[in-house]
């Protein structure tokens, strides 16, 4: 299965990021990760898109949700009941934020890989035929930052994009009811999955927190994009067409 993994997307991943490098005037490590995250959001930026509109939809419903569970707080059952009904009105499955992202998560995790691995003598085995070997591996970012070493700061401005980005798309889960899971696990990833960021970006080279960092702002412009234009359609009395 490994090999299976590395052959469909490690490898062309890996192939594309030094075709990138080879291509760009200086050889700049740093900007042929940019340019490959954003190739690579950009491929799947529909799936992502649903996803987003799930999580949006989501957190629209969050007041009367949290009605629903103060008002039937010692009725469990019914409570499941009028949630789902509540759902069922508004047409949101509230598993249908996930399954985007686990589509997505294959290929993320192979450019983890890629970058966790970098171009350098030991990975250029990787290169198709047709792929020339860098003549020179230079791994900084614009001179300034060793990609392959490790940088807190790029770990923290990871941290900091994702604790935006969450921010922005997760229901608000300050007057969530005790008990409410949903409310507790949206309130993890807002406020522990960045901090989980900052740990492993930190660890490992610092190409790997660019390209988080780069991946996370793809994923702020596209939520913002996709709110506004429910805003404006909200305004023009047209909430259905977002």
């Amino acid at each position: 299965m490994i090999e299976i993994f590395n052959t469909i997307l490690v490898r062309p991943l890996f192939n594309l990021l030094v075709v990138l490098y080879n291509f760009l005037p200086g050889h700049d490590f740093g900007v042929a990760i940019i340019l490959l995250t954003v190739i690579v959001r950009l491929v799947l930026y529909p799936i992502a898109q649903k996803g987003i509109k799930a999580q949006k939809a989501q957190k629209d419903l969050q007041p009367q949700i949290s009605a629903l569970q103060k008002k039937y707080k010692d009725k469990k059952e019914k409570q499941a009941q009028e949630l789902i009904k509540l759902y069922r009105e508004n047409k949101v499955n509230p598993a249908s934020g996930c399954l985007p992202l686990l589509i997505q998560l294959p290929v993320l995790i192979a450019l983890f890989q890629v970058l966790r691995l970098g171009i350098n003598p030991e990975t250029l085995g990787f290169l198709y035929s047709f792929v020339a070997v860098p003549e020179n591996i230079n791994s900084s970012f614009l001179g300034l930052v060793d990609l392959g070493a490790t940088s807190l700061w790029l770990g923290l401005l990871a941290g900091i994009t994702q604790f935006v980005q969450g921010k922005m798309i997760l229901p608000d889960t300050s007057k969530a009811q005790k008990g409410d899971f949903a409310g507790a696990m949206n309130k993890q990833m807002i406020y522990a999955m960045p901090v989980i960021t900052v740990l492993v970006a930190a660890r490992f080279p610092a190409g790997l927190a660019l390209y988080w960092t780069v991946s996370n702002l793809f994923t702020i412009l596209q939520q913002y994009l996709i709110i506004r234009k429910k805003e404006k359609n909200e305004e023009k009395g047209n909430p259905g067409n977002n």
